[in-house]
């Protein structure tokens, strides 16, 4: 079996009769990957190329298939279910199915596990806060000031998630908003089953602020306003969110300097198409450290 990138489909010439199938990279892992761009068909073709596809890979001692199903071939669904496939994710425009060919077991990876959440405690000169009442969400209505939060889209990095909401949610890219640097991850947490049965991690971080007057985005936002850090730990919700009054904790020792978070520093990976990534560390100690 040969391998094709214009086409999905290959022939195998070693027997009396050619035989159309799946064109395949391998993966890392013994695997397959089969991406179909450029076919249209009916079930019973795609049917007569995906066994005997599935025939040559099992000769080949291939484990997991991989194949990315366009939304425009959804109809192929069912077969592939039938075949043994199931689903593995679903992205806007395709649906990923995977199936085990091989006699050992299983060691298909799960789809992603987690969604990454991101809290921007942006604070000032003078210790004061930037704190919103959202229209939607937990705190919806119950009068209580929060700092801004917000998921991580696919591909952005911590900080810059942390710098986007704050945007997002204090104003609008063309009126006057929060401007803010990042200064540093001070903590994170993992829950579960908190999102359609997903884990969450949630970075606290701690931004600066390079402007002081408040544009609300009045889609999601109430009202937005700068509060004295004191007032802000003391409001009556912080007693049931130990969560909350963790934080509240952590950033008092950070001002009083007992306490130091993690800073991004740029470094090169070898694990992804994205020539740099970021490792999050505490700088100041390994600054230290280096200077003994």
């Amino acid at each position: 079996m040969s391998a094709s990138t214009d086409s999905s489909l290959t022939a195998q010439e070693d027997q009396p009769q050619q035989i159309q199938l799946l064109a395949s990279t391998d993966d890392d892992y013994d695997g397959v990957i089969v991406e179909i761009n450029d076919l249209v068909m009916d079930s019973t073709t795609f049917l007569s190329i995906l066994r005997p596809s599935i025939s040559s890979w099992k000769q080949q001692g291939k484990k997991g298939v991989w194949i990315k199903l366009p939304i425009h071939l959804a109809n192929l669904v069912e077969t592939l279910i039938k075949e043994g496939f199931w689903y593995h994710h679903a992205e806007p425009k395709y649906l990923m199915l995977v199936h085990w060919i091989a006699d050992s077991a299983n060691t298909i990876p799960a789809n992603a596990t987690h969604r990454v959440g991101v809290g921007a405690l942006v604070v000032n000169e003078k210790r004061e806060v930037l704190v919103i009442q959202e229209k939607t969400g937990h705190f919806k209505g119950t009068g209580s000031w929060k700092f801004p939060t917000g998921v991580a889209d696919q591909g952005e990095e911590i900080w810059e998630t942390a710098v986007r909401e704050v945007k997002e949610e204090a104003g609008v890219s063309n009126l006057f908003v929060v401007d803010s640097e990042f200064v540093e991850v001070l903590a994170f947490r993992q829950s579960h089953a908190s999102f359609f049965e997903k884990s969450d991690l949630f970075f606290v971080c701690l931004l600066r602020p390079l402007s002081s007057d408040i544009k609300i985005q009045e889609v999601e936002i109430e009202a937005g306003k700068w509060m004295p850090f004191d007032e802000y730990a003391a409001q009556p919700f912080m007693e049931k969110y130990e969560l909350l009054r963790q934080i509240n904790d952590i950033y008092l020792a950070k001002i009083n300097g007992h306490y130091s978070g993690f800073t991004p520093v740029s470094t090169k990976s070898n694990y992804s198409n994205q020539k740099n990534s970021y490792l999050y560390l505490n700088a100041g100690a390994l600054k230290r450290s280096n200077s003994l």
